[in-house]
């Protein structure tokens, strides 16, 4: 007797976005220097149907959340562990910015490890300098 072959939890995820109608998911990434570029994309994003999930603390600027250094510690540890967590959930990533620091190479290289699709505002800032042309976020991709 044969048994069903079980569904990763990736293909459970797919099914379920697909039967609940679920539209694209892009998860936004980069350095928190580029907020406001971040929150026009998502802005854009958003207006053409698109759920956008992206960073929602800039440990760059003060904030009683991360005063403390040993809370902002181990704060960032959460933050980057979330993070993973939103590009796993996402359907595609967009990087934003023209310049991309370590914990966003690290991020592009988890999203490509997952097969996800990655694209740039600043396609020169691909640090494997596969994107080719420029992500106009008036004309969706996917």
């Amino acid at each position: 007797m044969s048994y069903p072959q079980l569904l990763t939890p990736e293909e459970m995820l797919a099914t379920a976005t697909e039967r609940l109608h679920i539209p694209e998911i892009v998860v936004i990434c980069g350095s928190t220097r580029f907020m406001q570029q971040m929150a026009d994309a998502d802005r854009e994003l958003t207006w053409a149907g698109c759920i956008v999930i992206k960073p929602g603390c800039d440990m760059k600027n003060p904030h009683p959340l991360w005063a403390d250094h040993d809370q902002a510690e181990a704060g960032k540890v959460r933050l980057d562990d979330l993070h993973r967590a939103k590009i796993r959930l996402a359907h595609w990533v967009l990087v934003v910015g023209d310049y991309v620091g370590d914990s966003t190479k690290a991020e592009i290289v988890y999203a490509r490890s997952l097969g996800k699709t990655v694209h740039f505002t600043h396609p020169k800032a691909d640090p494997d300098g596969l994107a080719a042309v420029t992500f106009d976020i008036t004309r969706q991709e996917s």
